[in-house]
This record gives structure tokens, C-alpha cells and sequence, in this order.
């Protein structure tokens, strides 16, 4: 009769680095903020170049928050992360 030998279950390893991952994420995180600050700086020649006053030239940097709080949703605002936080 043969012998049967059980192995060591296998270690789950992540198919991503997850330094890469914060790393990516830790650099979007900047751009957005260096690129909310240039369009901050350039207000005055925003409405300079448009012949705008300075409360209308405003609300390009409002409408660039805007746009960009829509476009990068958190992730605990996510439909696939409060899916998996239910069926727990």
C-alpha cells in the first residue's frame, strides 16, 4: 500500500507589489495637488488672457475641483468595495 503525504498548504503571495501599488497611488495623489496648485497660481493670468474678473476666473479652479472629485472617486466609496464589505 502506498503512503500518502500531505503537504504544506501553499502561502498566498499577491500577484502585485503592493509597494508599487502605494507608490503609484502615493504619485497620483501628488500630481493632482501640484496640478490644483499650478491652476491656482495661474488664476491672475487666466483672467488676464480672457478679459475675466477675478470672481469669474474662480470658477475655472471650482469647475477643475469639481471635475476632478468626480474622477477619482475614493476607493471606500466604491461599489465593488461596499460589495465586498456586505458579503462579510
Amino acid at each position: 500500500m502506498a503512503t500518502m503525504t500531505m503537504s504544506p498548504p501553499a502561502v498566498w503571495k499577491p500577484h502585485h507589489n503592493p509597494w508599487a501599488i502605494a507608490l503609484t497611488v502615493t504619485l497620483a495623489t501628488f500630481m493632482e495637488v501640484l496640478d490644483t496648485s499650478i491652476a491656482n497660481v495661474a488664476l491672475p493670468h487666466i483672467a488676464g488672457s480672457l478679459g475675466a474678473s477675478s470672481e469669474e476666473a474662480t470658477w475655472v479652479l471650482t469647475s477643475y475641483l469639481v471635475s476632478s472629485a468626480v474622477v477619482c472617486p475614493s476607493p471606500a466609496g466604491s461599489p465593488t468595495a461596499s460589495a465586498a464589505s456586505a458579503s462579510t
